[in-house]
């Protein structure tokens, strides 16, 4: 047989690539095929007449068995006295025995890791596609790797769909929370602000007859994990708050860590590292407003107050442990913190996202100290004049560093 071989269908071309790929089949071009009675004259004809062909496959009873690269073809065939001694030869002389093929339903993402594992010469000669081990057509390396771009891109706008309305849950779980806080505190502010489309910092407020219970949360990680553990920890806030464990923190905490232990499946032990070692810091605090009393607990996230006749902000500090960790004992329990205060003191509550920000001709941390000193600046304004003030002198440190973690702030007067 002397007659070129033909793909016998088209579906697609260098010029209308597929607009979404999942198969060989979506890539296939229509390309000529030789078979090993053909000599290399013909072969040089052929490329001669095709300028746009890279490569020709060789088959044999409808099957491939090589490829010819035109690019090494041609090259041979120009040295000296090549044509004389090959131009009547097989063409088979000149093609790679072990070119790629794969089927026609083979997935691209299989393609691809196929394109890798053999090498650059398929990003020049292309691979043989071919349906039940028959020739079919041709597919190019660059039209794989388009295609991977493509599902990427599709993948990604996907996940951050997905994510977006994952913002929007947190956002909508937490709007009872910001009723609270604006209903149960007349002057105060709220600063949230995710590094990502989703936090894994949030808050939690509840307002009493008799009482306002107030929680801020880091949860571990930020973005899509940080998000999932700060639904967890609301889940479990929410069970744990009632009349009586609202005016004890330190007991509320112990609480929600022997539920978050149970429920993630934590070693009493000891850190089982087969289960995920995840928890929160956080600070919760009882106010009663007429009697200007707040309780406070703790758990690695401190409390700043203003006096209005201070100089200083008093810190405390609250306990170390973080709530929900596997080394942190279930008998734990955070310690209250009762403070009377007088009227007009600022209260002030922290992740460290706003600390730990990276910034500064030194590249270091905007830290508590710098906090406390624009907040001392701002001490006679409005409550959300500080936070507008605090966050435009971090977003001024911050420059042109990246955002590195959730921030969330909370700050009022009593």
């Amino acid at each position: 047989m002397h007659s070129t071989v033909v793909a016998t269908s088209f579906a697609a071309t260098a010029d209308h690539p597929p607009i979404y790929s999942d198969t060989a089949k979506d890539l296939l071009e229509e390309k000529p095929a030789v078979t090993p009675d053909i000599t290399n004259q013909q072969v040089f004809k052929t490329f001669t007449n095709d300028t746009d062909l890279k490569s020709l496959s060789v088959i044999e009873n409808g099957r491939p068995i090589g490829l010819i690269n035109r690019h090494l073809f041609m090259e041979e065939f120009a040295r000296p006295f090549m044509p004389e001694l090959y131009q009547n030869k097989s063409c088979i002389a000149f093609m790679d025995k072990h070119p790629l093929v794969v089927e026609q339903d083979t997935p691209i993402e299989q393609i691809s890791a196929k394109i890798l594992a053999v090498g650059e010469k398929v990003l020049s000669d292309g691979f043989i596609i071919t349906s039940n081990g028959l020739y079919r057509g041709m597919g190019r390396a660059q039209e794989v790797l388009a295609a991977m771009s493509r599902m990427q891109e599709e993948k990604s706008r996907i996940v951050m769909e997905s994510i977006d309305y994952g913002s929007v849950i947190q956002r909508s779980i937490s709007r009872a929370s910001r009723k609270a806080l604006a209903k149960g505190l007349n002057e105060q502010f709220l600063v949230w602000e995710p590094r990502d489309t989703v936090s894994g910092d949030l808050y939690h407020f509840v307002e009493f007859e008799d009482g306002f219970l107030g929680i801020v949360f880091d949860c571990t990680g930020h973005g899509v994990p940080g998000a999932f553990m700060t639904l967890i920890m609301t889940a479990f806030l929410q069970g744990s708050i009632n009349a009586e464990s609202a005016k004890n923190p330190g007991a509320l905490l112990a609480e929600v860590h022997r539920r978050v232990r149970a429920a993630m499946s934590k070693s009493v032990e000891g850190f089982d590292e087969q289960h995920a070692d995840d928890g929160m810091d956080a600070a919760v605090f009882w106010l009663e407003r007429d009697a200007r009393t707040l309780i406070y607990a703790g758990a690695h996230m401190p409390l700043f107050l203003l006096a209005p006749t201070a100089k200083d902000f008093e810190v405390i500090n609250g306990d170390r442990e973080g709530v929900g960790y596997a080394n942190v004992p279930l008998s734990k329990v955070w310690n209250n913190h009762t403070i009377k205060l007088t009227q007009s003191t600022a209260v002030y509550f922290f992740t460290d996202g706003l600390f730990d920000q990276l910034g500064g001709s030194k590249c270091i941390a905007f830290g508590k100290r710098r906090t406390r000193k624009t907040l001392l600046k701002l001490r006679d304004a409005p409550m959300a004049k500080q936070a507008e003030g605090l966050m435009k002198a971090l977003a001024e440190y911050q420059g042109d560093e990246p955002r590195r973690d959730d921030i969330c702030a909370l700050g009022f007067r009593v």
